[in-house]
């Protein structure tokens, strides 16, 4: 795993409502592409921010899958999704550094978040490769980085390690202090 992943204590910073008032709402980032009854997967999710409005949009027929490879961003995830009332709903999981952990889901996932987690990555094709396997033909993939930490080069480089594990790029939605695409599996 690369040495920029994130502290889990920062965590608590990412997991603050205040995003919301700068422009992140999960809920109006994500309403567009998540539907009741979906499997999503969202890998590092940190402490949760994109997590619990997942589990909210895809309902009680939904379920999200959470891999970290920090067990503590995984346990505060837990604890905040109890509190919540949305734990029945997501499948939290602490991953290796060198796998997303996927066994048992290759095939079933319908929409993937990798928000701000890609440049986290030692290998940014092994990372698109292994979410291929797990999406469905025409799942969806929304993919964004924060425009602090990678550059438009860096960004499309990403993108292209997504398009050679079968990926299309179907659209650029706007999200602030984000570089981001919408991946379409082939």
């Amino acid at each position: 795993m690369s040495e920029r992943v994130c502290p889990w204590w920062i965590g608590y910073l990412l997991a603050c409502p205040v995003r919301k008032w700068i422009g992140q709402d999960p809920i109006e980032i994500l309403r567009p592409y998540v539907r009741e009854g979906m499997i999503a997967f969202e890998p590092g999710p940190g402490m949760g921010f994109f997590t619990l409005p997942l589990a909210t949009l895809v309902g009680a027929t939904g379920r999200v899958i959470a891999v970290d490879l920090q067990p503590k961003m995984i346990a505060s995830l837990k604890r905040r999704a109890a509190k919540a009332g949305l734990l029945n709903r997501i499948e939290a999981r602490v991953t290796a550094a060198d796998t997303l952990g996927i066994d048992g889901i290759a095939d079933k996932v319908d929409f993937t978040l990798a928000f701000a987690v890609v440049h986290e990555l030692p290998d940014p094709r092994k990372f698109f490769g292994e979410v291929a396997v797990l999406s469905k033909s025409g799942a969806k993939l929304l993919f964004a980085e924060p425009r602090g930490h990678v550059d438009a080069a860096k960004f499309e480089e990403e993108i292209r390690a997504a398009v050679a594990a079968q990926f299309t790029v179907s659209e650029s939605p706007i999200i602030r202090r984000s570089r981001a695409t919408l991946l379409m599996k082939n």
